[in-house]
Parts: structure tokens; sequence; C-alpha cells
């Protein structure tokens, strides 16, 4: 295994802890396979391990994922499978997330910068991008300029 590699995977295996390793119980070598496990089916409590690992409410969990706090209970409550598409979502939320963290050196410096009009986003908050379709890429793109020093 090449040390681009493993550090792939350990960073998946971050990912995987975020969600919780109880329902994504397959290793994570690659993005292609969390696409796989998603394509499964994953419990709809990852939400809820991903709003208690980043401390967030469930209103912002809602936000994040485009549907309404009840429908966020109503899944968890049931234990539902959810769609491919919103564990792809949460998937790279996580993994945008830990990124920031890990740029910005605590959890509180990301999550405000978050909330902050960036020029870079055309003066949008990256907050406000995470929650459309293409917003996380446009977001980690700018955390990969700032991660290199450049001004963003």
């Amino acid at each position: 295994m090449t040390v681009s590699e493993l550090t792939t995977t350990q960073h998946l295996d971050k990912v995987r802890n975020v969600l919780g390793k109880k329902y994504i119980d397959s290793q994570l070598q690659s993005h292609f396979d969390f696409i796989q496990a998603a394509s499964k089916g994953v419990n709809a409590n990852v939400i809820k391990n991903f709003g208690d690992y980043f401390d967030l409410k469930r209103d912002t969990m809602a936000e994040i994922l485009s549907v309404s706090e009840p429908t966020i209970y109503r899944w968890t409550k049931s234990n539902k499978i959810l769609e491919r598409n919103f564990s792809v979502k949460l998937f790279e939320i996580s993994e945008l997330f830990l990124l920031g963290i890990e740029i910005f050196g605590s959890k509180e410096a990301f999550f405000k910068w978050l909330d902050l009009p960036n020029t870079s986003l055309g003066g949008m908050e990256p907050m406000e991008l995470i929650e459309i379709p293409e917003g996380v890429s446009k977001v980690r793109d700018v955390l990969g300029r700032i991660e290199h020093g450049v001004y963003s």
C-alpha cells in the first residue's frame, strides 16, 4: 500500500467513525467503496451520529440535507435506510468538515468560517453552498487554497 493509499484509507476511516461503524460495516479504502455502501443502503442513524460528532442541531442538519426536522426525526426513529444521494451527501460533508477542522485547527474556528461571507465564493457563506448540489466541491476548493496559503 502506498503512502497516498494509506492516507486515504486513514481519512476514510475517520469519516466512517463520524458516521458510525455500526451503520457502515464495510472497510472504506476508496471513495467508490462509500458509494457502493450507500447503494446497498445506510441506516438513517448516521445523521444523528454526524450531528453528534460535529455538535450540530437538528435544524442545521435539516438545512444541510434539504429536508425538514420532523423528517430527520422520523427517519432516525424508524431506522430508515437512506436513499443513496443522502448517504453520499453526508459522506461528502463529513469529509469536508474533517478537512476544515484540520485546516483551521478547531471545530469552533472552522464553523465560524463557514458562517462568514467569502469573496472567493461570490460573497456567499460557505454553509449556504454546502446545502446545494456542487456546493461542497466549491467549498472544498476554497479550503484547498487556504491549506496551500493562497488568499481565499
